[in-house]
């Protein structure tokens, strides 16, 4: 599996508000982003085949790619 960088956990506690979920509406667009990308398969419809270098930093996983790009999209960004 490729080294990818690993984001924060949302629900890790932090100080003010206790979870980063909290910044997030429940009705918030950004929540059908998330759970669309997390439930396709992205290895099977070969989207993303880069196995990744060992040299240099990691790059970012492609789902999270993917979920900043549709999230851009859908905003005009």
């Amino acid at each position: 599996m490729p080294n990818y960088k690993e984001g924060l956990n949302r629900h890790q506690q932090l100080l003010f508000p206790p979870s980063m979920d909290e910044y997030v509406d429940e009705n918030n667009p950004v929540r059908a982003i998330d759970s669309y990308v997390d439930s396709i398969d992205l290895a099977t419809l070969k989207v993303f085949t880069s196995k990744g270098g060992s040299e240099g930093q990691p790059a970012y996983h492609p789902a999270l790619l993917l979920k900043i790009y549709l999230y851009g999209y859908l905003n005009s960004i």
